[in-house]
């Protein structure tokens, strides 16, 4: 199976993309992660991006906030799936990171979840390896049922509860 590398612009990004880490612990999915900076260490990045394929990855994550560079660099540099997640904070709370990572120029796209979507990274990442993996697909094909159990559950108690009142008079 191909590994995930995610990349932090900052070690501020980690305890959010933790959550990252844990979805692709939880499908059995190799990953490193790493703090390059597009800006602070741009060789490391690029030469980081460059070598990916190479070097047994196969999608790549990006953390970054504020300007958010971090994602596009990636994406200027290999031609592996690039998934952004823009983080929270800085002055307008989030909002510049989204639209640096999403207003990419044509022929260099990058994936982009929501601000601080580090789970939802996770999930596409396994999604676009699942393509090649049937093993993996399976595992997404399970989740996804557990996620609908879990609701059909929260449904069922709500409905029970809701039984249990008296009418109101």
């Amino acid at each position: 199976m191909k590994k995930v590398a995610i990349i932090m612009g900052s070690d501020s990004d980690w305890p959010v993309v933790k959550g990252a880490c844990a979805q692709l612990d939880a499908f059995g999915i190799p990953y490193e992660a790493h703090i390059l900076s597009a800006h602070r260490t741009p060789a490391a990045a690029a030469e980081f991006a460059k070598c990916a394929r190479a070097n047994g990855f196969g999608v790549l994550i990006c953390a970054a906030g504020m300007a958010a560079h971090l994602a596009g660099a990636f994406a200027g540099n290999s031609t592996l799936p690039v998934i952004g997640i823009p983080m929270k904070g800085g002055a307008m709370d989030g909002l510049d990171a989204l639209l640096a990572t999403v207003q990419m120029p044509s022929g260099i796209p990058v994936a982009t979840v929501a601000i601080n979507g580090a789970k939802n990274a996770a999930v596409l990442a396994a999604q676009i390896l699942a393509v090649s993996d049937g093993d993996l697909a399976a595992k997404l094909d399970a989740a996804r049922e557990d996620m609908a159990r879990q609701i059909a559950e929260k449904e069922a108690r709500l409905q029970a509860e809701l039984a249990e009142r008296s009418p109101a008079e």
